[in-house]
């Protein structure tokens, strides 16, 4: 091999790692899996309201009675949604999904509907095409819905909440 293969290989093996190094560092800023401090599991009467410190919710004060499990057209409370994932449900928070977006997250409701296990589908206008799952604790946000991603975060959460974990 000559002088000039040898470099061209090495740079050649360079720039294809510096791309893969790349693409990785940007699929974790995209879809980084945070947690978040508990802000605790208190209720609250009725119809209050509750500034959370994540946004949307993660943990906190909220609603005696949850949302239950499901795919909703119309924004859920947040109180309400706080008190499912005490539970151990996820929330998966959508604006504007694709026609096989929304497929998909349905039939996911078909397959995780458990009272303490469950994913609940609420709009949350302004993300566009990007997708928010929220566990207790937890948050994934999805610049794009990436199914994978999304079921490895249901798969880890999921049935794991404070109040009854099932998993």
């Amino acid at each position: 091999m000559t002088a000039v293969a040898v470099v061209a290989a090495v740079a050649a093996a360079i720039v294809a790692a510096w791309f893969w190094w790349a693409a990785k560092q940007e699929f974790a800023r995209l879809n980084a899996e945070e947690s978040f401090p508990s802000e605790g599991t208190a209720h609250i009467r009725p119809g209050e309201r509750v500034v959370y410190r994540t946004e949307p919710p993660t943990s906190g004060p909220h609603d005696a009675v949850p949302t239950p499990p499901g795919f909703y057209s119309e924004i859920q409370p947040p109180e309400k949604l706080v008190h499912a994932l005490e539970h151990g449900n996820i929330v998966i928070y959508v604006d504007r999904p694709d026609p096989a977006v929304l497929q998909t997250l349905k039939e996911w409701i078909g397959q995780y509907s458990g009272r303490w296990d469950g994913v609940i589908v609420t709009p949350y206008p302004g993300l566009k095409r990007s997708v928010i799952l929220t566990a207790w604790q937890r948050r994934l946000r999805l610049e794009e819905f990436d199914a994978a991603g999304a079921a490895a975060f249901i798969d880890k959460f999921r049935g794991r909440g404070p109040e009854n974990p099932v998993r």
